[in-house]
């Protein structure tokens, strides 16, 4: 790995190989890579901290804005295109490498001013050029004057061809990259264990976030996603940091760090805000800890991934069951989605440059097939991931139960899946919050990996890390 003025930076090799192979599986045409901005907070110079998009980073690997790149397949050129700095910009910057420089590093050998790509494109047809669908407004801007094509048409011209040739490259992990998300996951699992010795009651959860935000930077690289540290974990996706940690009540904590060159890791993990969980928590710990598991050992390559969804969902079922709150028939009640009161999200998501890997690309296309749609079910429907495992993928696996007393009174109402809940038990739960837990896997030609170190899971050994809090 190469490294100059903090760009760090896989084999030459590694981004001429993937050229060429995003090349053969397109065919023809030019493909037109847009790199990120950098994007203003509140004014011009403020700006927020620089993310490259992912699929530039995949195939050019510089983290610099302002840059984009052409793979002309026709003309068998590569070109990629921004600005060195001045020697006035250089002072309020630094000095970087020379662009030339840097390109040459991954193999490429054109460069030319960030201007002149609109010349390069002016008079190929539209249908010709391939582009990504853009997240970012600037660059929604960008290929609409590119392309000469109104930026309400933008969306829906994005190249087929090209998402699901950059989704088949990015979906396998090569060697290289699986080092760099072990590093991710093992200091997302460091971050973990600091949270579990330390947070005690009485303290805020945004002292908490501020403890895990300077663990990531302090390895180098930074968040993969905005951190959720809660006690109010069956609020799914809860960025509200205000509340005071109380003995009694659990806490939720729910994020990872990423490398310097991007790679993240996601883990979760549920405790208790004192020295142990209470015995009506533990029941309910219990129960996802066991469809964890469950989901876990069913992880092999040919395996679709809605089937271990389904699978996580029966095991919560049978387990809510136990305790009273679901009844009938599991299997039905599954089919009719009554565990999604319960469990209303999805088992995992693929998981690499992007903490939710390609989806700016689009869910279709990353987690499911021509033949496998996604469903429209409630909780079901909220499944990133439902396609066949193959060796290489890396993915998340988190199961959770949450007690959300807004979507109870809205079920209880409509009597919605009466045949398998039994509202009257809910009464007792509407306080109790969540519990998730969630690790990061590889698919392996036999089985699976579980990527980084390892970080307790069993009710018990949790509480073993409480135990010596003050």
């Amino acid at each position: 790995m190469e490294k100059d003025n903090g760009i760090k930076l896989f084999s030459k090799e590694t981004y001429v190989r993937r050229r060429s192979l995003i090349k053969q599986l397109v065919g023809n045409g030019k493909l037109l890579f847009l790199g990120n901005e950098e994007s203003s907070m509140n004014f011009k110079d403020n700006w927020y901290p620089f993310r490259q998009d992912s699929t530039f980073l995949y195939f050019f690997g510089l983290d610099l804005p302002g840059l984009s790149a052409i793979i002309d397949i026709d003309e068998d050129r590569e070109i990629l295109f921004g600005d060195d700095f001045t020697p006035e910009e250089s002072v309020w910057h630094g000095v970087t490498p020379k662009l030339a420089d840097l390109a040459s590093q991954i193999g490429v050998d054109r460069v030319s001013s960030s201007t002149s790509i609109s010349n390069y494109l002016a008079h190929v047809p539209s249908d010709r050029i391939h582009f990504l669908p853009p997240y970012r407004p600037e660059n929604a801007q960008k290929l609409s004057a590119l392309l000469r094509v109104p930026i309400g048409n933008i969306a829906s011209g994005a190249s087929i061809p090209f998402i699901k040739g950059v989704v088949s490259l990015r979906s396998v992990k090569s060697d290289e990259e699986l080092a760099e998300i072990r590093r991710a996951v093992s200091t997302s699992a460091a971050m973990h264990q600091k949270v579990m010795r330390e947070a005690k009651p009485g303290m805020k959860e945004f002292e908490l976030v501020a403890m895990v935000t300077g663990e990531a930077i302090r390895s180098g690289g930074n968040l993969s996603f905005t951190p959720i540290i809660t006690t109010n974990g069956q609020i799914l996706h809860n960025h509200n940091y205000s509340n005071t940690l109380i003995a009694g009540k659990m806490l939720l904590c729910d994020f990872g760090a990423e490398t310097a060159m991007h790679y993240a890791g996601d883990i979760t993990r549920t405790l208790p805000v004192g020295h142990s969980f209470t015995d009506g928590q533990k029941e309910v710990y219990t129960i996802v800890h066991r469809a964890h598991q469950a989901a876990i050992h069913a992880l092999t390559p040919g395996v679709k991934f809605l089937d271990i969804h389904l699978l996580a969902c029966k095991q919560i079922a049978e387990g809510l069951r136990a305790i009273g709150l679901m009844k009938g028939d599991l299997d039905d009640a599954v089919a009719h989605g009554a565990h999604a009161l319960f469990f209303p999200c999805g088992l995992g998501h693929m998981m690499g440059l992007d903490v939710h890997d390609m989806e700016d690309l689009g869910e279709e296309y990353v987690g499911y097939t021509d033949t496998l749609k996604k469903s429209t079910q409630f909780g079901v429907k909220s499944l990133r991931l439902g396609k066949e495992l193959a060796s290489g993928h890396v993915l998340t696996v988190e199961p959770g139960i949450y007690f959300n007393p807004l979507l109870i009174d809205q079920w209880q109402a409509e009597k919605h899946c009466s045949d398998y809940i039994n509202y009257d038990q809910l009464a007792h739960f509407r306080e109790f919050g969540g519990i998730r837990i969630e690790d990061n896997f590889v698919i392996t030609p036999k089985g699976y990996e579980l990527l980084g170190h390892p970080l307790e899971t069993d009710s018990s050994d949790i509480e073993g890390m409480r135990s010596t809090l003050s």
